[in-house]
């Protein structure tokens, strides 16, 4: 079956919009969390809200540099706190990469670039959900629960 050029322009546009809108409920729910308790763990043996991030925005970074043809590291698996202190650079950083992984997503999708952005998509949900958890242990409802 042949995809036409519309399909592909439907599909590209569907793909930027909604993970801008995953992307956005992700920062927008870590600039809720109060400064005082973004490092703290909520659970004993659980990553802070800024290791969570700066794990987060770690695999931003290799996936849009992977669409981007540019050399990967993933020798890491997060941020480096020194780097990354706190809430200023890493929400700068998430939205620098989910920028770079929206504007990938506007041109032509391969199934090497769609593997990458279904990996996004999995590894944001999944991290969305867990912060969405610590943020309710702190008392803050989640801006998109909000009415």
């Amino acid at each position: 079956m042949a995809i036409t050029g519309t399909t592909d322009d439907a599909m590209t546009a569907v793909l930027a919009a909604r993970w801008k809108a995953a992307s956005k409920k992700l920062c927008d729910l870590a600039r809720a969390i109060p400064d005082g308790r973004f490092e703290s763990e909520q659970v004993s043996g659980t990553r802070s809200c800024g290791d969570l991030l700066r794990h987060v925005a770690y695999w931003n970074r290799y996936i849009a540099d992977s669409l981007n043809g540019r050399k990967v590291d993933d020798s890491a698996n997060e941020l480096s706190r020194d780097d990354y202190p706190d809430k200023g650079p890493i929400l700068a950083e998430l939205e620098k990469t989910n920028r770079e992984i929206a504007n990938r997503m506007s041109r032509n999708i391969d199934a090497k670039v769609l593997e990458l952005i279904s990996t996004a998509f999995e590894h944001v949900s999944e991290h969305y959900g867990q912060l969405t958890v610590y943020a309710r242990l702190l008392g803050v409802v989640p801006p998109a629960s909000r009415s």
